[in-house]
């Protein structure tokens, strides 16, 4: 209960007059920027990862300190939230616990906790998380397979109302990158290869978390990776120096900010730059978040934009991953001081430091005067009116009982399994020579599995131990990729798309025992080529249990899906196309928008 005087004015509104709901909230964000000490302002600049545990606990594989230190000693309200938790109550009351926290402080800032991706099968902590409690749906490729607006806008919408209600209300996606190199690590989150279908579906995306206005239903979407991340040198990531050039050989820069402007239109609230560098070009060679020509000369400018700018995770400091050295991703100014790298990127235009948390340094530079106070204020100002527009202020928790009806909730589980299915994309299906192709296979035949629970494959007929005994195989693998050297480089699948040898001898071997079906994980565009020779049928999948692929395999479930991108023929074409350019590859196995039904 909060005391009244005679007016009926809360006593807070009193002391902390920026609560008062009833003025304009540019008018709240004036009243609060003016009470805040320089430290106060400086934390709202640092959106750093954290994670579920006691708020006295640090984060010692990430090598980040406590709740309490972040919000009481570094005065930070934005958290990227790493991991879960079994259920969605213990989100909420974890949740619920960093609030009180942040009420407690002086000016009682809440907190605003985003999230990467986190309703799918990844799992990488530099990119995605597992669905765990939440409705789990196929990777964004695989929505961007099925290709339909409104099916992307449903799931947008079943992941705001499951992200809201344990406090979650910023979206660090969805990412609109043009996955025109077929080797990049990034793409199955992305919605492929055309940017007008990507274009399209993004917009649907951030209609349903934002809703039809933006409030306090609302999660707002950090549109991702400004102005385009697909066109690597080499297919490499540039969360990795190896990765860190962008190039254009084809001259499609352009090309690569068509998505982002029909996100703009849809009215996505805020925007990362990616980290690579571009080579060639007429902007600046340094890395998107440093690049003022881009983030202030295109972002700002050219496009109007107005919004929230995060910068990518951990372009200042070096750190450790798992133990293990992780430089900054300053690419393009390794030479440079954190203290100059800062400044640069507070001068290109940025206005938080994605998974930085060294305010102090930001204080020297705002005292020795390399950055006014007069440009902390435009950022402070941006960053707290999202605050308000959210309704963090009025109430920044969450119900617990709500939040274990709503997250998994089996309505939004049953969706996501129906759009698992429908995701799933027949690329061949022999028919035999009594006129019958393969698929679907009848029900009851004895299967020999490999990466399928023989316990799910049971329910659809009678598993056996050797493809000799068996009526028709279904071997399920992984897209290719290569071992290395550190822990979190393995996160990110990279190198070559073809099988080795040994796996394509032994899809062979079980081939010539048994008509053979091969399902791909098609998280990158694997050569398929030696596959096809040999399979009765191939399907590729974005994120899909063994059930749903069976319920397909089986006729229970139409499969709807349809290449999101083309398919290489070979390695060697791949390494002959231009990186930026849209179906590239010589002589595709199959082109973008193959897909058969059964």
């Amino acid at each position: 209960m909060t005391d009244l005087d005679n007016a009926g004015t809360t006593t807070a509104q009193i002391d902390r007059p920026w609560l008062d709901a009833s003025l304009p909230v540019d008018e709240r964000v004036a009243l609060l920027l003016n009470a805040m000490t320089l430290e106060e302002k400086a934390g709202l600049f640092f959106h750093s990862m954290i994670g579920i545990s006691d708020l006295d606990e640090p984060n010692k594989t990430f090598g980040m300190p406590s709740a309490r230190e972040f919000v009481e000693g570094k005065r930070m309200t934005h958290f990227n939230l790493l991991g879960g938790a079994p259920s969605g109550r213990e989100i909420a009351a974890w949740h619920n616990a960093l609030q009180r926290l942040a009420a407690s402080t002086r000016l009682g800032i809440p907190v605003t906790l985003s999230t990467d991706p986190r309703h799918s099968f990844s799992d990488n902590p530099g990119a995605a998380i597992l669905a765990g409690p939440f409705s789990q749906w196929p990777e964004t490729m695989g929505l961007a397979a099925i290709g339909d607006e409104e099916l992307v806008e449903r799931f947008a919408d079943i992941a705001r109302q499951e992200y809201a209600a344990v406090g979650l209300r910023v979206a660090l996606h969805p990412q609109v990158d043009l996955a025109t190199e077929p080797r990049w690590a990034r793409q199955v989150a992305t919605f492929g290869e055309d940017p007008d279908l990507t274009g399209r579906l993004g917009a649907a995306y951030i209609r349903g978390f934002q809703g039809a206005s933006f409030g306090p239903g609302s999660v707002s979407t950090m549109t991702k990776h400004f102005p385009g991340g697909g066109p690597q040198r080499d297919g490499e990531d540039p969360h990795f120096a190896y990765g860190r050039e962008q190039v254009y050989p084809g001259g499609e820069f352009e090309l690569h900010l068509k998505p982002f402007e029909a996100a703009f239109e849809a009215g996505t609230r805020q925007v990362m730059p990616y980290y690579g560098m571009p080579v060639g070009t007429e902007y600046e060679e340094v890395g998107f978040g440093f690049n003022k020509s881009v983030i202030t000369g295109l972002l700002r400018e050219r496009y109007g934009f107005d919004g929230i700018v995060c910068s990518d995770w951990g372009l200042i400091n070096d750190t450790e991953i798992f133990g293990q050295p992780a430089p900054a991703r300053a690419w393009g100014v390794e030479d440079l001081t954190p203290r100059e790298r800062m400044t640069k990127v507070i001068e290109a235009g940025v206005d938080q430091f994605g998974g930085e948390a060294c305010p102090g340094l930001l204080l020297e530079l705002v005292a020795d005067g390399s950055i006014t106070q007069e440009r902390l204020d435009v950022s402070a100002t941006r960053i707290l009116r999202e605050k308000f527009l959210l309704g963090l202020f009025e109430n920044p928790y969450v119900d617990e009982d709500a939040a274990d009806r709503i997250v998994g909730r089996a309505d939004f589980r049953a969706a996501g399994e129906a759009a698992q299915r429908a995701s799933i994309t027949v690329l061949t299906n022999l028919i035999g020579a009594d006129g019958a192709s393969v698929l679907p296979l009848a029900r009851g035949l004895r299967l020999y599995v490999e990466g399928v629970d023989p316990e799910v494959a049971g329910r659809y007929g009678t598993v056996v131990d050797s493809p000799d005994d068996a009526d028709a195989a279904i071997l399920r693998l992984h897209a290719p990729f290569e071992q290395r050297d550190t822990v979190f480089e393995n996160f990110f699948h990279a190198g070559s798309l073809d099988y080795p040898a040994d796996v394509v001898d032994h899809v062979r071997e079980v081939a010539a025992a048994v008509p053979t079906v091969v399902d791909v994980v098609a998280d990158r565009p694997a050569i398929l080529a030696p596959i096809v020779e040999v399979a009765a049928a191939v399907t590729l999948n974005w994120g899909a249990s063994a059930a749903a692929l069976l319920d397909v395999l089986t006729g229970v479930a139409e499969p709807k899906g349809r290449l999101p991108f083309d398919l290489p023929r070979s390695m060697a074409a791949v390494e002959a196309s231009r990186p930026d350019v849209p179906f590239d590859t010589a002589d595709p196995l199959f082109r973008f928008g193959h897909g058969l039904s059964l």
